[in-house]
């Protein structure tokens, strides 16, 4: 284990040092904004609807009690999106995505021989590789998480739209009402950390592949098996941290 921690944080030291030219980084990390960020925007757009919709329908099938406001059914639709899901749920959806192609895609260059190839024209094959991914998910990932948000009370709207569980006047009462600001701060910061957290054990584990096809597989699934760890130890610290 101590290795392991050894050997990910000197790789990280390698990340943030030699720069490759500045054009040439920045277009490797728009390059990294599409495939990580552009190319997650259906997956979770899906999730977040028929999730915010199901939580809607599960919240006021629960709260039918007929001293309980029913507009505390948007108003736990709304905290729920903005605590938990849309950071937490959603990331651990864009570990199994994101971190798994990172790992792949890494680990295929390491067994070919591709990084050993930067390496002796003197780029700096982890800053080259790794840091645009880890840049381009920092940017791009607090947009998933407010795009989340809006589209999980978006389906809770448009259960209380076409069904008849919650009226549409008690859900947008309760999506307002006791709003706390420092909320949606605390779900950035908190995606803002996942999407270091993916990158990085991901390039690690890839990085550090060696053999064939199937130890390439096997740095796969390491890396979402450990981001979601390291993600769900995280997301107790912070809210710890933040909330408490």
């Amino acid at each position: 284990m101590f290795t392991i921690i050894g050997k990910y944080f000197v790789l990280m030291g390698n990340v943030f040092t030699k720069p490759v030219r500045p054009s040439i980084f920045f277009k490797r990390v728009l390059d990294e904004i599409e495939q990580i960020g552009v190319d997650s925007l259906w997956i979770v757009a899906i999730v977040s609807i028929f999730m915010g919709a199901v939580l809607t329908l599960q919240v006021a099938i629960n709260f039918e009690a007929p001293y309980i406001p029913k507009y505390l059914i948007g108003l736990s639709a709304r905290d729920t999106m903005i605590l938990e899901f849309s950071s937490t749920i959603i990331c651990l959806i864009l570990a199994g995505k994101v971190g798994s192609n990172i790992a792949s895609e890494i680990g295929t260059m390491r067994i070919t021989e591709q990084i050993d190839a930067l390496e002796i024209m003197g780029v700096n094959s982890a800053g080259y590789l790794i840091l645009p991914k880890m840049i381009a998910a920092f940017l791009t990932f607090p947009v998933l998480n407010i795009l989340s948000i809006i589209l999980g009370i978006f389906g809770g709207y448009a259960v209380a739209s076409f069904t008849d569980t919650v009226m549409v006047y008690d859900y947008l009462y309760g999506l307002n009402y006791a709003f706390v600001p420092f909320y949606v701060t605390y779900s950035l910061i908190k995606i803002c950390v996942f999407s270091l957290i993916i990158t990085s054990v991901s390039s690690f584990y890839g990085y550090y592949t060696y053999g064939g096809a199937l130890e390439v597989g096997q740095s796969s699934t390491k890396a979402v098996v450990y981001s979601i760890i390291l993600i769900l130890l995280f997301n107790l610290i912070l809210t710890q941290l933040l909330l408490t």
